[in-house]
């Protein structure tokens, strides 16, 4: 069984997989301030509650895009199954080559969801992620990362307008059913969502010309429920895209760990 872990800004997603299915897979909030003891009691609490023991798993690999969790993270899984996690960095073979100036760069996270989206779409894609950050990777075919589009995620525009002015408050995100807001909270969520439903249509729009006119959509993160049905795009909505892709990251460097 493997245990693939992605750590992110704001969640962490974790999963079982064994015999060509998920077992189980959950999104906890990331704490910076909580040790390895503390991610071993949540994840074996979860794993135990679907009668997952840890000695059942025998591979295990972990992303990461928040540096000072890593390690942290690394003792958990090594803690929980007695196996050190292979970590996704440019030196595992991930089927896709990265030809951004700077390959280093690019997320581990949205590095594993180009894998994952390349592999079902097997042609130019989009991987538009709605999580701390917007994130938008454009893959080209026969298998090249090509480059990232990145803008603030809905969740931190929303927190900037009620931190930096004196009269906006904090507003939950939903598609209002005015444009024209009526109230502080209709205008807020009109000006967000539909604003970046505008930002994310026009994204794609620019980055299908550039891969050379057309390219498949996949939508994933934590307020991609909200915003894939505003889109208008025939697109594919998967929530827990970045573990697909280090479960077939790991697949493809059986025995590295």
């Amino acid at each position: 069984m493997l245990l693939a872990v992605s750590v992110g800004n704001s969640h962490i997603t974790f999963g079982a997989h064994e015999k060509g299915a998920w077992t189980r897979r959950w999104r906890i909030q990331t704490v910076h301030a909580k040790t390895s003891d503390e991610y071993l009691v949540i994840f074996r609490t979860l794993l135990d509650t679907a009668q997952i023991p840890g000695d059942r798993i025998d591979s295990a690999i972990l992303s990461s895009v928040v540096p000072p969790l890593t390690g942290t993270m690394v003792e958990t899984v090594r803690e929980l199954t007695g196996r050190v996690p292979l970590i996704l960095s440019p030196a595992l073979d991930i089927g896709l080559r990265i030809t951004t100036e700077n390959p280093a760069e690019v997320g581990a996270d949205l590095v594993a969801n180009a894998v994952a989206a390349f592999d079902r779409f097997k042609g130019n894609c989009i991987v538009v992620d709605f999580g701390t950050a917007l994130s938008f990777t454009a893959v080209a075919a026969p298998g090249e990362l090509r480059g990232v589009a990145i803008a603030p995620g809905l969740t931190s525009a929303v927190e900037s307008l009620a931190r930096n002015t004196a009269q906006l408050p904090t507003v939950p995100l939903a598609p209002p059913a005015v444009t024209i807001g009526r109230n502080s909270m209709q205008s807020i969520q009109a000006g967000i969502v539909f604003g970046y439903v505008g930002l994310v249509g026009e994204i794609i729009r620019r980055m299908r010309a550039e891969l050379g006119g057309s390219a498949s959509v996949a939508v994933t993160g934590g307020q991609s429920q909200i915003m894939a049905p505003l889109l208008g795009e025939k697109l594919v909505h998967e929530q827990w895209l970045a573990l697909e892709g280090l479960r077939i990251i790991a697949e493809k460097n059986t025995g590295r760990n």
